[in-house]
């Protein structure tokens, strides 16, 4: 039987290829290493590596054996968790991706919703783009996206779980900032910073909007990001309008008003997910995803 410890200890050495180096990782002094390593190769009956006063190499064998060890370890890993999650009554996990808009106010409030309705079930989380996101669901490597509406032809089914108003996101010192509910008419002309294509849904919503109002303000920037739109308008570089909820990032100098429209602005973020999706427990985390739009106070949408 192999033992785990001399395994990790020669991954970690075949990475650095220095014993000093490797045994500082590993919180060890250099002889104890150079120990557990004689002991792999001689239960291996192979030399892993070569070794001179002046450079570690692995061996072809070494480098083979490196790939099997890596492997064992993930594994371990893997097994590892998935006693704890048995032990903690967990369920399973499912895979979430997240675009950054959602970090503003739902996804706090989801993850703390999961956790008090649904603590067996463990929720991985990562940020992706919306066409990121596509890619990855259709591949099943994720089993739910929270993610602007979905663009195009597609085979993915969604909901609506958050609305968010848009707003006039104006700099401080702006003469604007004093009207508690400008009119849209009020940005003819004005430093506009715009959202890129490269952020379709809310450049398409917004360009629409401006068109229809045959307002034209002088775009001076386009970003892809809020958060980036906002560092802008801090900075006195421009106006914008977002999505509601970023009002609550940290921007002092940044003031939010609620747009005077002939029809509301509204941006939406939706949950996505394969129709076929296998994993048992994603039900339970859609509707909680959907109940925590719903006691905020936003309407659900339907299946589109």
């Amino acid at each position: 039987m192999l033992d785990m410890t001399q395994v990790r200890s020669f991954v970690v050495l075949a990475s650095e290829l220095n014993f000093s180096r490797a045994a500082r990782r590993l919180n060890i002094t250099q002889p104890p290493l150079s120990r557990q390593i004689k002991l792999l190769e001689q239960e291996l009956d192979v030399t892993l590596l070569e070794r001179t006063s002046r450079r570690v190499a692995l061996t072809p064998a070494g480098m083979i054996f490196l790939v099997e060890a890596q492997k064992l370890i993930e594994q371990g890993n893997t097994a590892t968790t998935a006693a704890r999650r048995a032990a903690r009554g967990s369920a399973g996990s499912v895979r979430i991706a997240f675009v950054g808009a959602a970090t503003y106010s739902f996804l706090p409030k989801f993850i703390s919703a999961a956790r008090t309705t649904a603590p067996q079930i463990e929720l991985e989380l990562v940020q992706m783009e919306t066409a990121e996101q596509l890619q990855s669901i259709n591949a099943g490597r994720i089993d739910l996206g929270l993610s602007r509406p979905l663009i195009g032809s597609h085979y993915l089914e969604s909901v609506c779980v958050a609305l968010e108003p848009m707003m006039l996101a104006i700099p401080r010192a702006h003469p604007l900032a004093a009207n508690r509910r400008p009119a849209l008419n009020m940005l003819d002309g004005e430093p506009f910073i715009m959202f890129s294509a490269q952020a379709r849904y809310l450049h398409e919503k917004l360009a629409r909007l401006l068109a229809e109002a045959r307002i034209t303000p002088r775009i001076v920037q386009h970003m892809t990001h809020s958060q980036a739109i906002l560092s802008l308008v801090s900075a006195g570089i421009g106006l914008a309008i977002v999505p509601g909820e970023t009002r609550t990032a940290c921007f002092d100098s940044v003031v939010f008003r609620p747009i005077d429209l002939r029809e509301e602005c509204i941006a939406e973020l939706h949950a996505i997910w394969r129709p076929d999706n296998r994993n048992r427990l994603l039900q339970d985390i859609r509707n909680v995803a959907v109940r925590t739009g719903t006691h905020d106070g936003h309407l659900a949408g339907k299946n589109l």
